[in-house]
């Protein structure tokens, strides 16, 4: 038998085992989850969640699915953490210092109090990629952030109210059209799919049975 704790969901008291995630805590207790469950593997960013424990005046924050229950752990769920998302049209937008100037001149105020970094539920270095894009390095900034789930966490601690998240897939999405080099294999990829090659191969998949496309998802040859 699984030792049992007592969590508080929305200030109600609940006694759950205590080798459940709080997402699975929730639904132990009866809550039917249609919303901020996503992937339930800690890779979405859909379950943001804050808590605080008995005897501890710090709020918390984490992933519902990733994050364990603890005994007298006092716990709230949010619909979303409020992003700022500027509105612009990636095909006039170029690469310059500027256009974050303009359409997140909020970084400027970064302090450098590293909140965003230490609270990050994929341990990124997010001042860091905050400092790229101040910069203009987007490049690095893109690579830097590449794992964000954009929970929206690390810009729910932030004193200057930074949108870490879109920041940064700003940044990725200005590397990827204007800076990374052309990658001609994808580009023939896309092109044969437009063609057709390949809907007689996807015509016959479609007609195996669901275990040898298991098989064949096993044993396929994995690109290097």
């Amino acid at each position: 038998m699984n030792e049992m704790v007592n969590i508080f969901l929305m200030g109600k008291k609940y006694e759950v085992p205590s080798n459940l995630t709080i997402m699975g805590a929730m639904e132990y207790a009866g809550y039917q989850l249609k919303r901020g469950c996503g992937c339930r593997n800690g890779f979405c960013g859909a379950c943001a969640t804050i808590y605080r424990t008995k005897n501890d005046n710090e709020l918390k924050v984490c992933l519902a699915c990733q994050t364990k229950v603890e005994n007298d752990m006092y716990i709230a769920t949010l619909p979303f953490f409020p992003l700022k998302k500027a509105v612009y049209d990636i095909e006039t937008v170029k690469p310059t210092e500027q256009i974050m100037m303009q359409l997140y001149p909020e970084i400027y105020a970064c302090i450098g109090c590293n909140a965003c970094t230490n609270s990050c539920t994929q341990s990124l270095n997010v001042m860091q990629y905050i400092a790229y894009a101040q910069r203009g390095e987007y490049e690095k900034c893109a690579e830097e952030s590449f794992d964000c789930v954009m929970c929206g966490v690390c810009s729910s601690r932030c004193p200057a109210g930074i949108s870490h998240p879109q920041v940064a897939l700003l940044a990725r999405r200005l590397n990827g059209k204007y800076i990374a080099p052309d990658c001609e294999h994808l580009e023939n990829r896309v092109k044969e799919i437009k063609d057709g090659t390949f809907e007689e191969l996807l015509q016959d998949l479609m007609q195996k049975p669901i275990e040898e496309m298991k098989e064949l998802y096993n044993n396929r040859e994995i690109e290097k």
